[in-house]
């Protein structure tokens, strides 16, 4: 799996599957169930954590078959979740349409982003996502919409529920293309000056918690450049644990457990990881 995470680390998967279809994902969701497997839905792997020994389930992978992108009305934009959220952003640059651009440059897919309501800059998936296409845990087709994706900070209705997102509806507002563009730029600068994107990473690596930020957290607590094995909280951004040469799962968990005991001890504060870490 270390080929298929930004993180670049994780041992081998039960099996691994490209569906083409949602009918695909769903007669592979029947067959697990009825082979008492595990499954899971992988797409860009940016949030994600492989334990060294590897995954015990199958892994469903959302990517080249899952990647339309298509405007299908004049504020609204359809993605399948494979799809990359800069292709989405540029769909809806090059239609004028604001409301997504905090989006661009997180490095993930349109699935794990509805999965996890990511966010950044002020802006988060459950400002313009109202729906949902997914395949159910029983593998049928089904779909949710507003309140019933429950979306709150980093969290949505299916860290719970066991479907699969196939698809996202994106409502979004009539703007300026050159000022979405201008913001769009601005962001993308701001990321590429301050996150270390030269590194193997999952992006941000502990929630924000409440009244704090943790970076400025671990930055107070002096430890940036921490590290352990080839894991290493960033010298640029103390927010990202990165993947400085060789790191493995285990490098990365110790060295947020030691993140995680050293903020508590010094500041009265609990670090949550916000990475998904599987086995």
């Amino acid at each position: 799996m270390a080929s298929h995470t930004t993180f670049k680390i994780g041992g081998a998967a039960r099996l691994v599957t490209e569906p083409k279809s949602a009918e695909e994902i769903a007669l592979i969701v029947k067959k697990c169930n009825e082979c008492g497997i595990r499954y899971m839905a992988v797409g860009n792997g940016s949030n994600l954590l492989v334990d060294d020994g590897g995954i015990d389930a199958c892994v469903i992978m959302l990517g080249k078959h899952f990647s339309d992108v298509r405007l299908i009305d004049d504020t609204t934009i359809y993605a399948e979740a494979g799809a990359q959220l800069i292709k989405v952003c540029k769909c809806a640059l090059d239609n004028s349409l604001t409301g997504l651009e905090f989006a661009y440059g997180i490095p993930g897919s349109c699935g794990g982003a509805a999965f996890m309501n990511a966010g950044a800059y002020g802006g988060e998936m459950k400002d313009v996502l109202y729906r949902c296409d997914h395949i159910t845990a029983n593998g049928e087709r089904g779909s949710l919409e507003g309140e019933d994706m429950k979306l709150s900070y980093r969290h949505s209705a299916y860290y719970d529920n066991g479907c699969i997102v196939t698809g996202l509806y994106l409502k979004l507002q009539k703007g300026d293309p050159a000022a979405i563009k201008a913001k769009m730029d601005d962001l993308l600068g701001r990321r590429k000056d301050k996150q270390p994107l030269e590194y193997p990473s999952a992006g941000s690596t502990f929630k924000r918690p409440e009244g704090y930020f943790a970076g400025a957290l671990i930055e107070e607590c002096h430890l940036k450049g921490a590290s352990v094995g080839g894991a290493q909280v960033s010298e640029k951004h103390a927010g990202f644990v990165i993947n400085k040469g060789g790191a493995t799962c285990q490098d990365v968990l110790d060295l947020c457990k030691k993140v995680s005991d050293t903020v508590y001890e010094e500041k009265g504060v609990r670090l949550e990881m916000e990475i998904r870490v599987t086995k």
